[in-house]
């Protein structure tokens, strides 16, 4: 397709290019009506062949009308839609800030790097409980505000080339994606929510280490890694990342959709992690963590010496060495926190807890005996006055 700058499509004037993909060009245009900026992406002429054409502008008038109706503030809106010169195009809110693959040019702290991705899951969320799977979640369809704020955008679009022959797209059994970020699923044409979940796993992942988790020269020896290959374990490559953060990310990464976290648990992972060390504390019902720390925090110490006695000896060497965030927070155990807490738990308690008890009833009348108590009182006093008035009477 040839250079758009300085044309028409419709009412939108192109000013600039900037992005291109294997399956689109993204421009940067003014609505002549609005006077606002909007972004237009355009489907490539070049990479669809001709006997496929008319299948694709069929399906495109049905997956444009449901990403229309798509509104949720993490999700980049559709503006209008048509065809320009026989292909389709979008028109889309335009963003300033970016993609966020243009900001992964080193590794990004872990916390920071679940700021950024928890409002996408959240996304991802919002389209899966209506029934719309991306299919190609990357940093390239992460784009930023001015401000920061991430939005996904490309939601369809995957799945408005599925099936259809296309020059320089994956193409294995029908699936489209990008195969750095394709889940074993996906590359033999099958689509469920965790697709996505796998995909947000992996930009998790190199944002985190800094590289992907399988690289290859070739889509075919992508597959084969993808679905065969284990990756790295995350904490070998950082090794002061926390563990509760590399359970989020295998968990996300398991080869098999049915072993992975659902969208709304890794949303909601992403949104503990985002607070930072102190937030993977939250509190959750655990006893045995609650026990620990009622133990650690109410010991007495010894007389005179201002040492913890022996039972808590143990525990103190192990917790001193936490970060101080993380101890102001030890009242407040969440599952992300258990795998690390746990043991600690079970070796400075390993007796059962001390009996409670038992509730005793209170020393206290009921309320309902007090009011029959003055309602028989004041009956006894009326009794009493009505029997002296009538004996003043019989005298007279």
């Amino acid at each position: 397709m040839e250079n758009l700058i300085g044309r028409n499509i419709d009412r939108y004037q192109i000013v600039d290019q900037i992005g291109v993909g294997g399956m689109a060009v993204v421009y940067k245009a003014r609505d002549a009506r609005l006077d606002r900026l909007v972004a237009i992406k355009v489907i490539r002429k070049g990479q669809i062949r001709a006997d496929d054409l008319p299948q694709l502008l069929q399906r495109f008038d049905r997956e444009a009308h449901a990403l229309a109706h798509l509104s949720h503030p993490n999700i980049v809106k559709i503006h209008d839609y048509g065809k320009f010169e026989g292909m389709p195009y979008f028109v889309m809110e335009y963003l300033a800030g970016g993609t966020l693959k243009s900001r992964m040019t080193e590794r990004v702290p872990w916390a920071q790097s679940a700021r950024l991705l928890a409002p996408i899951a959240a996304a991802l969320q919002y389209a899966h409980k209506r029934g719309i799977i991306h299919r190609d979640v990357k940093p390239a369809n992460v784009l930023l505000t001015e401000t920061g704020q991430a939005l996904l955008s490309d939601f369809g679009i995957a799945k408005l080339l599925e099936n259809v022959e296309t020059s320089g797209l994956t193409e294995v059994g029908g699936g489209i994606g990008t195969p750095e970020y394709m889940a074993p699923e996906q590359w033999v044409g099958q689509a469920v929510p965790q697709t996505d979940v796998y995909a947000l796993g992996i930009v998790l992942y190199q944002m985190i280490t800094g590289r992907l988790p399988h690289e290859a020269d070739t889509p075919a020896a992508m597959l084969i890694k993808h679905i065969n290959e284990p990756l790295t374990p995350p904490k070998e490559l950082v090794p002061d990342l926390p563990g509760p953060v590399e359970t989020v990310i295998l968990k996300a990464l398991s080869k098999k959709p049915e072993g992975r976290a659902s969208m709304d648990d890794l949303a909601a992972d992403l949104e503990r992690l985002a607070g930072g060390p102190a937030a993977l504390y939250q509190r959750r019902p655990t006893p045995i963590l609650d026990r620990l720390y009622d133990r650690l925090t109410s010991e007495p110490t010894e007389a005179g010496s201002g040492t913890k006695p022996a039972v808590a000896d143990e525990a103190a060497t192990v917790v001193s060495a936490a970060p101080p965030t993380i101890l102001a927070r030890l009242d407040q155990p969440t599952e992300l926190a258990k795998p690390a807490l746990q043991p600690l738990a079970e070796t400075v308690l390993g007796r059962p807890p001390e009996p409670v008890d038992p509730v005793r009833p209170s020393p206290h009348l009921p309320r309902w005996v007090w009011v029959v108590a003055v309602l028989a009182f004041l009956a006894v006093e009326a009794l009493i006055v009505a029997g002296v008035y009538i004996l003043a009477r019989m005298a007279h």
